[in-house]
């Protein structure tokens, strides 16, 4: 380095480590997100779903919030089933897997995981009480009962090994053998014991208060969202914004959302606190307008309260847990796809009102879909879940060789089905999951409520 002096000296070194700054930025890859994110995912009860023509979910308003605080679109796919999702993934046909992917070996070697880590482990679900099990070595001699041949067979059989046998295992076979069945009998006192994973028992805990979940019997078991491996970035980029103190208070308000609020008021226990007065001999507060728009759409306005009565229990400041508002639980989107602010919903005009056109549009669905004599039937179901699971249910009977017309029995039978795994992804469904009971029971707690109204009120 003789005759350099300092400054040429210092000039070549600049220029130097310029150079090799300029070979690392044109040598490393430069990723951005896409301008519509596409996502696969899987019905299910929690994370994916369709209530009444709105899209829901755990996971599904999470990656919403990932899009939307990058200001991009996103584009759904569901598959139907795990294997059919990896294999979407590995075809680039979609770039984010938005769902529960477990947490193991198998899945390792197949997807790269990202974003927050869901735990979940078996539960007991018992009746709450007096004599209640707080340890499993107090199953001993008791009968829990479980879906055969299921990963909670398999966990009860292990567990009747490590406490030295005794426990009574029934498997239960069919739609009686699905967790929320099961966890009904329980609840009803059909049955003492049964098993499913944490989420799906927090769930149900919002629908039968008589019940317990605090007991363990499993291992906790890991999931999360994942990428293709080639997509490192993109795993990087959802991991970001998954330890972000925004998202992560995002997700906290939607666990509570999903799995500890309260599913609503039930109306027959609902005590309506309202300066409105209801008229001698009448049902409600609101009957005259019941009667004006129930004629517009040629209906009984008893029937009409029926529905009133039991979507809100006569509150006009009613709000469901899937956002549903005022005297007639309406969607706020319907309610704008009716030219109706959202926010006039708890006026109870405007809510009977948006109540009487969607009622009319659904009795159109269903007048070519079914006979005379059951189509009111139709249309309340579809009423309380969506017309889309309904029109599913009426497939899968015909599919199934029951009758798609008739609701008793048949199309009702179907609609049971829908919360089944096996049913909800079957071909002919196009809206996935549906907790079947609640249609279910809704057609049959409001034409009773009707014909009440019918015996003791004048048409």
């Amino acid at each position: 380095m003789r005759g350099i002096t300092p400054s040429l000296l210092f000039l070549w070194l600049m220029l130097s480590m310029l150079s090799c700054g300029g070979n690392r930025d044109k040598t490393a890859p430069q990723h951005h997100l896409p301008d519509t994110l596409t996502v696969g995912t899987l019905y299910s009860p929690t994370g994916f779903f369709i209530l009444k023509g709105d899209t829901m979910g755990y996971d599904y308003d999470r990656i919403c919030d990932f899009a939307k605080s990058h200001d991009i679109a996103l584009r759904f796919k569901v598959a139907r089933s795990m294997d059919d999702l990896i294999k979407m993934l590995k075809k680039h046909s979609v770039d984010v897997l938005a769902c529960e992917i477990p947490v193991t070996a198998e899945y390792k070697s197949r997807v790269l995981h990202c974003g927050a880590v869901n735990e979940t482990y078996q539960v007991l679900v018992q009746h709450s009480g007096t004599s209640m099990i707080y340890d499993v070595t107090q199953l001993i001699g008791c009968d829990v009962y479980v879906e055969k041949g299921s990963k909670y067979e398999s966990r009860l059989r292990n567990l009747d090994n490590e406490v030295g046998g005794g426990i009574l295992i029934h498997t239960v076979e069919g739609e009686k053998a699905l967790p929320t069945e099961l966890i009904q009998s329980v609840s009803k006192r059909k049955i003492p014991f049964t098993i499913v994973d944490s989420d799906i028992a927090r769930m149900n805990l919002l629908y039968y208060d008589s019940i317990n979940i605090q007991l363990r019997v499993g291992f906790a078991q890991h999931s999360s969202w994942a990428v293709s491996k080639r997509d490192k970035w993109l795993a990087d980029s959802i991991n970001a914004w998954a330890a972000s103190s925004n998202a992560k208070e995002y997700s906290k308000q939607m666990l509570k959302h999903y799995f500890e609020m309260n599913r609503g008021p039930k109306p027959d226990s609902v005590k309506v606190d309202t300066p409105a007065v209801t008229p001698p001999g009448g049902i409600s507060p609101y009957d005259h307008v019941l009667k004006q728009y129930a004629n517009e759409i040629g209906w009984d306005w008893r029937l009409l309260a029926a529905i009133a009565f039991s979507e809100s229990g006569f509150d006009p400041n009613a709000t469901s847990w899937m956002g549903a508002r005022g005297l007639m639980q309406v969607m706020p989107k319907t309610a704008r796809s009716f030219g109706v602010n959202e926010n006039d919903l708890s006026n109870p005009e405007v809510s009977i009102r948006v109540a009487s056109k969607i009622l009319k549009e659904l009795d159109g669905i269903m007048r070519g879909r079914t006979g005379p004599q059951d189509r009111i039937k139709f249309v309340l179901a579809a009423y309380n879940a969506g017309s889309g699971h309904v029109t599913d249910a009426i497939a899968l009977a015909r599919k199934y060789e029951l009758d798609p017309r008739v609701w008793d029995e048949n199309v009702e039978q179907a609609m049971l089905w829908k919360m089944d795994p096996e049913y909800y992804n079957d071909s002919v469904c196009s809206n996935g999951y549906c907790r079947g009971t609640e249609p279910v029971d809704y057609v049959v707690k409001v034409l009773n409520c009707y014909e009440n109204y019918k015996k003791n009120h004048k048409r």
